[in-house]
């Protein structure tokens, strides 16, 4: 995401908040690899409702570094519900499995309406 864009993160998933997970780091570009690994950044761990762990991570960019988290452990949270946000220029990383990819790289996406992946 760059700084004209709406830094709001929203969950990908309806499902149960199972873990958050705070690590301090960097503030180096967060659109270069290395930032998964060395920047501030925010964990979720959430558990779907089929079952499955989905990894929501905020990375704190250059300018942000300021990671803002709205979501508690245990929290049961629908599909497009606001879990945070990031300030500026930043980045949010998804993991999973068994799942379709539906967008392209370099696609703009729209926070609660893009659809990102689906069950294969």
């Amino acid at each position: 995401m760059n700084v004209f864009d709406c830094h709001v993160n929203r969950s990908p998933c309806s499902g149960k908040v199972s873990e958050i997970l705070y690590k301090p780091g960097k503030f180096i570009n967060a659109s270069l690899d290395k930032a998964s690994e060395d920047n501030e950044r925010n964990y979720y761990r959430i558990k779907n409702t089929h079952g499955e762990d989905i990894i929501v991570v905020q990375i704190a960019g250059l300018i942000a570094r300021r990671i803002v988290c709205e979501a508690v452990e245990n929290q049961e949270i629908d599909q497009g519900s606001k879990i945070g946000m990031i300030r500026f220029g930043s980045r949010v990383d998804l993991y999973f499995n068994n799942y379709k990819i539906l967008v392209n790289q370099n696609q703009k996406t729209i926070g609660g309406e893009t659809l990102i992946a689906k069950k294969n």
